[in-house]
């Protein structure tokens, strides 16, 4: 089976089984930088967790697992990733 790049699931693909609870670090923007739009974080996430509303992007933290993936491909470092409390 092939699977195109890019294809990330949709939040809802484990809605019966939210799994942001267990996560030790989760994904900030830090508005430090300032984000290019280029949406890599969007498609980086596995969980698809990550979504643009009114033009900003938000983080739904029911599903991250917080991998970091996000922080990782962000081209200009506008993310960071941050201790849970």
């Amino acid at each position: 089976m092939k699977i195109p790049i890019g294809v990330t699931a949709k939040p809802g693909s484990t809605t019966e089984t939210k799994t942001g609870s267990w996560r030790v670090e989760k994904p900030v923007f830090t508005g430090e930088k300032p984000c290019t739009g280029c949406q890599s974080c969007v498609r980086a996430c596995p969980e698809g967790a990550i979504t643009v509303e009114d033009k900003q992007f938000v983080v739904d933290l029911e599903f991250c697992k917080g991998c970091g993936l996000c922080v990782a491909v962000c081209p200009v470092k506008g993310l960071e990733m941050e201790q849970e409390r």
